[in-house]
């Protein structure tokens, strides 16, 4: 039977509410960079509306108090984001893989039928992972482009597997020098880990084609 492998990304929000923001001063050798990553800055505004994103959307829903109790840390999670959606897109980069528009929709299409609808899928991406409605191209055109990746080095669903992808992500990001302030952590390039946050970042899930895909 032919089978469809899907690889997400995933964010704990209990494990991100757990952590404590550090609160050091950023480096003066890069005043309002939250990070830097393949010589490109994170700029702390950038993670800072993306907060406010995910706060915004957060406060229009039933679930307000429960949904912002469990992602406490949001800056550090945002700024976590947006350095794994760097080291995918190095790691596609390496691996000869990339991902279209008329993906991206398709997986949304794909994501929306399986939710119920686009409120719905809106609905479970925020509470489950802290992704505001406008964030969702970003997201899922990262969560197609694992799945690309994994299928392009051979990465099975199996520990063996799932070792390959570790390295092919550890490569990226050592290439990419990754360079953090103080105040969210420091990055480590052989564990993926942002400061203390630990949480394992990849999840592979494999379905059989008829089968409703992983939603998160």
């Amino acid at each position: 039977m032919h089978r469809r492998r899907r690889t997400a990304l995933t964010l704990s929000a209990a494990l991100v509410a757990a952590v404590p923001l550090l609160a050091a001063c950023g480096s003066e050798a890069r005043p309002g960079a939250a990070a830097v990553v393949g010589g490109q800055r994170i700029e702390v505004s950038t993670v800072q509306a993306q907060v406010r994103d995910v706060r915004d959307a957060q406060q229009s829903s039933e679930q307000a108090a429960e949904l912002i109790k469990g992602t406490g840390q949001l800056g550090r999670a945002k700024l976590y984001d947006l350095i794994v959606d760097r080291v995918v897109t190095k790691a596609a980069e390496e691996a000869g893989v990339s991902v279209s528009r008329k993906e991206i929709q398709a997986a949304r299409a794909a994501l929306a039928q399986q939710s119920g609808g686009d409120e719905q899928m809106a609905a479970m991406y925020l509470q489950q992972r802290g992704v505001a409605p406008d964030q969702l191209d970003d997201v899922v055109r990262r969560d197609v482009m694992v799945g690309k990746i994994a299928e392009a080095i051979g990465a099975t669903n199996t520990p063996e597997g799932q070792q390959k992808m570790n390295e092919a992500f550890t490569e990226a990001a050592k290439a990419l020098d990754i360079d953090v302030n103080p105040r969210y952590g420091a990055w480590d390039d052989a564990k993926l880990e942002l400061g203390a946050y630990k949480a394992p970042w990849i999840t592979q899930v494999t379905k059989d084609e008829e089968a409703a895909p992983e939603g998160a």
